[in-house]
């Protein structure tokens, strides 16, 4: 009976490893240099990452990756979906040590020969009815809701912390286009984005949005005024429900 249970109980472990660090991380230390000129926010949250880079100074746009993790006792690695600064890391597996020491993620591995250690300091846990990995499954005109399945080509939102981050991109192709993010709420029907980095146009950033909010059947129901000004209905399915793997 003992060795029939140990399996289950070692997967329990991991699992609970991998929630322990779901919400919103910031880079503060790289290879022992604290990081200053640069802002990078790394959201965890259902099996999935996400990141985004900016120039502090400037709110220029630098840099954005993300996919699938694991994370087993202080083995921990990242599948890349998206990741703009190397096309060719997309679809790869990168291997990584992880621990966490005084609250702090320390993440090391090897990359081009040289040794790669980062330090990322918890920023926010906190969850509410929207912390998820969400993907883009709908939208409504009217009276009339059209649907769609998302493939390797795909928008991700992915929400945890009081953090989000949207994404839009092909994992086939590896062609990015686009991501934002920044800080949320979301409390009593009401959503607000509060935009701290955006790939397509610098200026957004410190803009807030206000959008209406609701969970119907599992799903979020997301509807207001977009960044143009037009109206807007969309649903997002959970990522874990609505994603269908390409068969490789």
């Amino acid at each position: 009976m003992k060795k029939i249970l140990i399996l289950p109980l070692l997967f329990l472990m991991g699992t609970l490893f991998a929630q322990n660090i779901e919400g919103a991380w910031k880079l503060s230390h790289q290879n022992g240099q604290e990081v200053k000129d640069k802002t990078i926010i790394k959201i965890y949250q259902d099996g999935y990452f996400s990141f985004g880079s900016k120039e502090t100074d400037t709110n220029k746009f630098i840099s954005a990756g993300g996919g699938e993790f694991t994370l087993k006792d202080n083995y921990y690695t990242e599948t890349y979906d998206f990741y703009t600064s190397d096309l060719e890391m997309v679809g790869a597996t990168t291997e990584f040590s992880l621990d966490m020491v005084g609250g702090k993620i320390v993440i090391s591995t090897e990359r081009g020969g040289s040794a790669l250690v980062e330090i990322w300091e918890k920023v926010s846990d906190a969850k509410d009815d929207l912390t998820r990995n969400w993907v883009f499954t709908g939208r409504k005109r009217g009276e009339e809701i059209s649907r769609s399945i998302p493939g390797a080509r795909r928008t991700v939102k992915i929400l945890s912390g009081g953090h989000f981050q949207w994404i839009a991109f092909n994992s086939e192709t590896k062609e990015f286009s686009g991501t934002g993010g920044g800080t949320y709420s979301a409390v009593d029907g009401k959503y607000v984005e509060n935009i701290q980095f955006f790939s397509r146009d610098d200026s957004r950033v410190g803009a807030s949005l206000s959008f209406n909010y609701e969970v119907i059947d599992g799903e979020w129901h997301h509807s207001g005024m977009s960044s143009k000004g037009d109206p807007i209905y969309e649903i997002w399915t959970k990522y874990n429900d609505a994603y269908i793997k390409p068969v490789k």
